[in-house]
């Protein structure tokens, strides 16, 4: 193997520019020519091929987002689409590629690898829902940007006896929304996984009002509501003064943390000592503290990562 290719897909997360460069950098020490492929698979459909030195990724590491950026490409699963990517791949001279993104991002990896690429996939994520990995790329700066949200907006809602509903990401996984919950205190958390009566919502905030506890934060996956509409429900059912945040791409950006730096370089170097060992078809996830290697189709096979049982424990426990 001499010339390896790195490309980012699907939505941006904190941390992909630290794997970006972990790629880059581990190449380039052992003697590999890189090339980044801008704006994800459409890049590689167009042929948006550039080398990558050093100095290419010199100062990425505390940025988010990423320098190579991404793009959604619907065209992936048509088979001849697929069929020119192979095929621009080998008149670049590419013997291996790194992708770094979610699940349509790695199922993408999985379509070439079948069509004979060599590909090692990295998992990133906000949401935390891609299976075989303990955490995805991006996850913990998620929650960090979260965290320092609700923190802040916490103290208006004790000095003004309000009722906050702060929507975070997770359309079908309530990982974020459930997780800061518990990080930040507070005392509701809506997620798709559990779905609550809203009027019993409203019941539960009464109570606490009766108790003397006058304000709340309602912590609310976008898979499981809108936050708008939650707000007004409230409002109409109990008459309380209810405030909305809806975080967003918020949780997105952001210098990513310590955490998702260092993951972000284990799982960049994995990945393309993987590809150098001649293994394809695979996900570097984290197990338990380590690095392991998941075929791809095992990874489609076993569906969307569930949240763990002990931390919908520790939620039952500690938010309310």
């Amino acid at each position: 193997m001499r010339k390896v290719a790195v490309l980012t897909s699907g939505g941006d997360c904190s941390g992909m520019n630290a794997a970006i460069r972990a790629v880059v950098r581990t190449a380039l020490a052992l003697d590999l020519d890189i090339v980044g492929v801008q704006k994800g698979y459409a890049g590689l459909v167009s042929g948006l091929f550039h080398p990558l030195t050093t100095r290419s990724v010199s100062g990425i590491l505390q940025r988010g987002g990423t320098i190579l950026q991404s793009a959604r490409c619907p065209q992936m699963l048509e088979e001849y689409i697929q069929q020119r990517v192979v095929e621009s791949l080998r008149q670049q001279g590419i013997d291996g590629l790194v992708v770094i993104g979610g699940d349509g991002s790695l199922r993408g990896a999985q379509a070439l690898h079948q069509r004979g690429v060599r590909v090692i996939g990295i998992p990133a994520s906000i949401d935390n829902d891609i299976s075989c990995t303990d955490m995805a790329l991006g996850v913990d700066t998620a929650l960090n940007n979260i965290r320092h949200a609700v923190d802040a907006v916490k103290d208006t809602a004790s000095s003004h006896d309000r009722t906050f509903v702060v929507e975070t990401m997770g359309r079908n996984c309530g990982y974020l929304a459930v997780v800061s919950a518990i990080a930040c205190g507070a005392e509701f958390a809506l997620i798709p996984e559990r779905p609550i009566n809203l009027d019993e919502l409203c019941q539960l905030l009464r109570r606490r009002y009766e108790e003397g506890r006058d304000n709340s934060i309602v912590m609310v996956a976008e898979g499981a509501g809108k936050a708008e509409q939650i707000a007004a429900h409230i409002k109409d059912r109990i008459g309380f003064e209810t405030r909305i945040m809806v975080l967003g791409h918020y949780q997105r950006g952001g210098s990513p943390s310590t955490f998702d730096r260092l993951l972000a370089a284990r799982f960049g170097v994995g990945a393309l000592e993987r590809l150098l060992d001649g293994h394809s078809g695979e996900m570097v996830g984290l197990s338990c503290g380590g690095l392991h290697f998941v075929p791809l189709e095992e990874v489609f096979a076993a569906g969307r990562r569930p949240i763990d049982e002990s931390v919908l424990k520790l939620a039952r426990t500690l938010v309310n």
